[in-house]
């Protein structure tokens, strides 16, 4: 059984653009901006409403090893980016 396909950005905007009754480049627009805010605002969390939260989450040092040597290495410390899903999110896709 193959896999289906995630939308593609133009998919996004084309059923976006129809379904709120706008062009497809306003559709576009709202994304671009939407998408801007959501990186200038992830440094202090940035919810969107039944779909999940991005943070910003302090990774520690750990150890780790390089696959090509097999040595081991140290791992420093360093800030990621990680999104959370809501639970309605989890509970519309999954059920509960």
């Amino acid at each position: 059984m193959a896999a289906a396909k995630p939308m593609t950005k133009g998919q996004i905007l084309d059923h976006m653009a129809k379904k709120t009754g706008v062009t497809k480049k306003l559709a576009g627009q709202f994304m671009d901006e939407f998408i801007s805010l959501a990186y200038k605002e992830a440094k202090k969390s940035f919810v969107i409403p039944g779909l999940g939260k991005l943070v910003v989450s302090n990774r520690k040092k750990r150890m780790g090893r390089n696959p090509k040597t097999g040595e081991t290495m140290v791992i420093p410390a360093k800030k990621v980016l990680k999104f959370r899903i809501a639970k309605q999110a989890k509970d519309s896709v999954f059920g509960k």
